[in-house]
Protein backbone atom coordinates (compact mmCIF):
# COMPACT_ATOMS: atom_id res chain seq x y z
CA UNK A 1 0.00 0.00 0.00
CA UNK A 2 1.25 3.48 -0.89
CA UNK A 3 1.57 5.75 2.09
CA UNK A 4 0.91 9.45 2.25
CA UNK A 5 3.99 11.41 3.29
CA UNK A 6 3.14 14.04 5.89
CA UNK A 7 5.59 16.95 6.14
CA UNK A 8 5.17 20.01 8.34
CA UNK A 9 6.97 23.15 9.40
CA UNK A 10 6.22 24.63 12.79
CA UNK A 11 6.99 27.47 15.17
CA UNK A 12 4.78 26.92 18.19
CA UNK A 13 4.03 23.23 17.67
CA UNK A 14 0.44 23.77 16.49
CA UNK A 15 1.19 22.67 12.92
CA UNK A 16 2.94 19.57 14.26
CA UNK A 17 -0.09 18.73 16.42
CA UNK A 18 -2.31 18.93 13.34
CA UNK A 19 0.12 16.70 11.42
CA UNK A 20 -0.06 14.11 14.20
CA UNK A 21 -3.86 14.32 14.21
CA UNK A 22 -3.94 13.80 10.43
CA UNK A 23 -1.57 10.82 10.67
CA UNK A 24 -3.67 9.25 13.40
CA UNK A 25 -6.87 9.80 11.41
CA UNK A 26 -5.34 8.22 8.26
CA UNK A 27 -3.87 5.30 10.22
CA UNK A 28 -1.69 2.91 8.21
CA UNK A 29 -2.21 5.00 5.06
CA UNK A 30 0.09 7.75 6.40
CA UNK A 31 3.72 8.11 7.32
CA UNK A 32 4.85 9.37 10.69
CA UNK A 33 4.84 13.17 10.32
CA UNK A 34 8.24 14.56 9.31
CA UNK A 35 9.51 18.02 10.26
CA UNK A 36 10.50 19.63 6.94
CA UNK A 37 13.49 21.21 8.68
CA UNK A 38 14.92 17.73 9.21
CA UNK A 39 13.85 16.26 5.86
CA UNK A 40 16.04 15.68 2.84
CA UNK A 41 14.91 16.03 -0.74
CA UNK A 42 15.12 12.22 -1.01
CA UNK A 43 12.74 11.89 1.97
CA UNK A 44 10.27 14.18 0.24
CA UNK A 45 10.53 12.55 -3.18
CA UNK A 46 9.98 9.07 -1.71
CA UNK A 47 6.21 9.73 -1.60
CA UNK A 48 3.81 10.13 -4.51
CA UNK A 49 1.08 11.47 -2.21
CA UNK A 50 1.82 14.29 0.19
CA UNK A 51 0.11 16.29 2.91
CA UNK A 52 2.06 19.43 3.72
CA UNK A 53 1.48 21.84 6.58
CA UNK A 54 2.88 25.21 7.56
CA UNK A 55 2.11 28.16 9.76
CA UNK A 56 2.30 31.66 8.32
CA UNK A 57 4.62 33.97 10.20
CA UNK A 58 3.72 37.61 10.77
CA UNK A 59 3.05 39.45 7.54
CA UNK A 60 2.85 36.35 5.36
CA UNK A 61 6.30 34.77 5.52
CA UNK A 62 7.15 31.12 5.82
CA UNK A 63 8.80 30.26 9.12
CA UNK A 64 12.59 29.95 9.01
CA UNK A 65 15.74 30.83 10.92
CA UNK A 66 15.75 34.23 9.24
CA UNK A 67 12.36 34.94 10.83
CA UNK A 68 12.71 35.35 14.60
CA UNK A 69 14.19 32.26 16.27
CA UNK A 70 12.49 29.65 14.13
CA UNK A 71 14.21 26.37 13.27
CA UNK A 72 14.90 25.52 9.60
CA UNK A 73 11.61 25.05 7.81
CA UNK A 74 9.84 25.53 4.47
CA UNK A 75 11.79 28.71 3.64
CA UNK A 76 15.00 26.66 3.59
CA UNK A 77 13.48 23.55 1.99
CA UNK A 78 11.42 24.93 -0.92
CA UNK A 79 14.44 26.06 -3.00
CA UNK A 80 15.50 22.38 -3.15
CA UNK A 81 12.34 21.69 -5.17
CA UNK A 82 13.38 24.11 -7.93
CA UNK A 83 14.22 21.89 -10.86
CA UNK A 84 12.86 18.75 -9.17
CA UNK A 85 10.37 16.74 -11.21
CA UNK A 86 7.22 16.40 -9.15
CA UNK A 87 5.02 15.26 -12.03
CA UNK A 88 2.93 12.32 -10.91
CA UNK A 89 2.87 13.57 -7.31
CA UNK A 90 -0.33 14.74 -5.65
CA UNK A 91 -0.26 17.09 -2.68
CA UNK A 92 -2.76 18.59 -0.26
CA UNK A 93 -1.74 21.57 1.87
CA UNK A 94 -2.99 22.84 5.21
CA UNK A 95 -2.07 26.11 6.85
CA UNK A 96 -2.27 27.21 10.45
CA UNK A 97 -2.77 30.90 11.12
CA UNK A 98 -4.32 33.55 13.36
CA UNK A 99 -7.09 35.35 11.51
CA UNK A 100 -7.52 38.01 14.23
CA UNK A 101 -3.89 38.99 14.88
CA UNK A 102 -2.83 38.65 11.21
CA UNK A 103 -6.04 39.25 9.22
CA UNK A 104 -4.17 40.55 6.16
CA UNK A 105 -1.95 37.49 5.69
CA UNK A 106 -4.07 34.63 7.01
CA UNK A 107 -2.56 31.26 5.97
CA UNK A 108 -0.50 32.84 3.15
CA UNK A 109 1.98 29.96 3.47
CA UNK A 110 -0.48 27.70 1.64
CA UNK A 111 -0.09 29.82 -1.52
CA UNK A 112 3.70 29.96 -1.26
CA UNK A 113 4.01 26.18 -0.96
CA UNK A 114 1.42 25.55 -3.67
CA UNK A 115 3.22 27.85 -6.11
CA UNK A 116 6.47 25.91 -5.72
CA UNK A 117 4.74 22.55 -6.09
CA UNK A 118 2.87 23.57 -9.24
CA UNK A 119 6.03 25.01 -10.79
CA UNK A 120 7.68 21.61 -10.31
CA UNK A 121 4.80 19.69 -11.88
CA UNK A 122 2.83 18.42 -8.87
CA UNK A 123 -0.96 18.34 -8.77
CA UNK A 124 -2.43 20.11 -5.73
CA UNK A 125 -5.84 19.16 -4.35
CA UNK A 126 -7.91 20.10 -1.34
CA UNK A 127 -9.43 23.55 -1.74
CA UNK A 128 -11.47 24.63 1.27
CA UNK A 129 -14.38 27.14 1.57
CA UNK A 130 -13.66 30.55 3.09
CA UNK A 131 -17.03 30.63 4.87
CA UNK A 132 -16.77 30.54 8.65
CA UNK A 133 -13.57 32.60 8.80
CA UNK A 134 -13.10 36.30 9.62
CA UNK A 135 -9.98 37.70 7.92
CA UNK A 136 -9.19 40.64 5.64
CA UNK A 137 -6.91 39.09 2.99
CA UNK A 138 -4.97 35.98 2.10
CA UNK A 139 -2.76 35.06 -0.85
CA UNK A 140 -4.15 31.54 -0.30
CA UNK A 141 -7.63 32.47 -1.55
CA UNK A 142 -8.96 31.89 -5.06
CA UNK A 143 -12.56 32.94 -5.45
CA UNK A 144 -14.43 31.71 -2.40
CA UNK A 145 -11.97 28.95 -1.50
CA UNK A 146 -8.64 28.63 0.21
CA UNK A 147 -6.05 26.74 -1.85
CA UNK A 148 -5.83 24.25 1.02
CA UNK A 149 -7.27 23.67 4.48
CA UNK A 150 -7.15 26.79 6.66
CA UNK A 151 -6.97 26.27 10.43
CA UNK A 152 -6.96 28.81 13.26
CA UNK A 153 -5.84 26.97 16.38
CA UNK A 154 -5.96 30.18 18.46
CA UNK A 155 -9.41 31.58 17.67
CA UNK A 156 -11.26 28.47 16.42
CA UNK A 157 -9.59 25.44 18.01
CA UNK A 158 -12.92 23.70 18.51
CA UNK A 159 -13.47 23.52 14.74
CA UNK A 160 -10.14 21.90 13.87
CA UNK A 161 -11.14 18.25 14.28
CA UNK A 162 -14.29 18.59 12.20
CA UNK A 163 -12.51 20.62 9.52
CA UNK A 164 -9.62 18.15 9.28
CA UNK A 165 -11.93 15.13 9.04
CA UNK A 166 -14.09 16.76 6.33
CA UNK A 167 -10.99 17.84 4.38
CA UNK A 168 -9.41 14.37 4.64
CA UNK A 169 -12.62 12.80 3.31
CA UNK A 170 -12.33 15.17 0.35
CA UNK A 171 -8.62 14.66 -0.43
CA UNK A 172 -8.20 10.96 0.42
CA UNK A 173 -9.51 9.68 -2.96
CA UNK A 174 -7.01 11.87 -4.85
CA UNK A 175 -4.12 10.94 -2.56
CA UNK A 176 -4.94 7.23 -2.40
CA UNK A 177 -6.82 6.36 -5.58
CA UNK A 178 -8.43 2.95 -5.54
CA UNK A 179 -8.20 2.58 -1.78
Amino acid sequence: MTKIGIFFGTESGRTHLVAKYIAKSLGDAASTPIDIGRATLADFLAYDALILGSPTHGGGQLPDRSVAACPPSWQAFLPQLAGADLSGKVAAIYGVGDQKQYPGAFVDAIAVIQSTLLASGARVVGRWPTTGYDFAASRAVAGEHFLGLALDQINQPGLTGQRVESWLAQVRPALLPGV
